[in-house]
């Protein structure tokens, strides 16, 4: 019996610290965003009927800073520099902002909208439905559900907005980096 105990424990022990040394999804998410820090890539609008300020624009997304719990990535849509996406992990999920900026570099009066993921969601996907933040800044997107995937050597970036059967979605080659000296706004 003492040996059954002595068994039990020991695998009982064994069993709650690989749990709390694993790492959890949106952790593993930041990671593979944070694997590409330096870098950029060029991507391309796959979602029908792109948006007139996007139409035949070189995009580019480039990972500009990585921190252990905070990730940004900046979207170039030809030479309009003020996108950036803002990844933190904060108790335990993945909150996504938008920071826009004017090309002095301070804040766009429409900025830091986005959403926290509701819970851990997948290491390779994230969803992130508008936060109250975002609803009392622009109640219009209170509908809004923002994802992005990075799989298949793709970061893929997508919008939703719930009272509209159109979506956004714009899709980068992680595979091949592109050289680029802009930063952003």
């Amino acid at each position: 019996m003492k040996n059954i105990l002595a068994f039990s424990f020991a695998f009982l022990f064994t069993l709650a610290s690989f749990a709390q040394s694993s790492t959890s999804n949106p952790q593993k998410f930041l990671s593979s965003l944070s694997e590409h820090c330096g870098k950029a890539y060029r991507g391309e609008i796959v979602s029908p009927n792109p948006p007139a300020d996007f139409k035949d624009k070189e995009l580019i997304m480039k990972v500009v800073s990585c921190k252990e719990k905070e990730v940004k990535i900046s979207f170039f849509v030809g030479e309009d520099l003020s996108r950036t996406w803002v990844f933190t992990l904060e108790d335990g999920k993945v909150k996504l902002k938008h920071d826009h900026r004017h090309q002095d570099g301070t804040p766009d009066k429409v900025t830091m909208y986005g959403g926290t993921a509701t819970n851990t969601g997948f290491a390779d996907m994230q969803f992130f439905p508008s936060d109250q933040e975002t609803v009392d800044m622009m109640s219009s997107i209170a509908g809004n559900v923002w994802w992005v995937t990075i799989k298949d050597n793709k970061y893929t970036y997508n919008l939703k907005r719930v009272d509209s059967t159109g979506f956004f979605s714009a899709s980068f080659d992680l595979s091949n980096t592109v050289e680029t000296d802009k930063m952003p706004w």
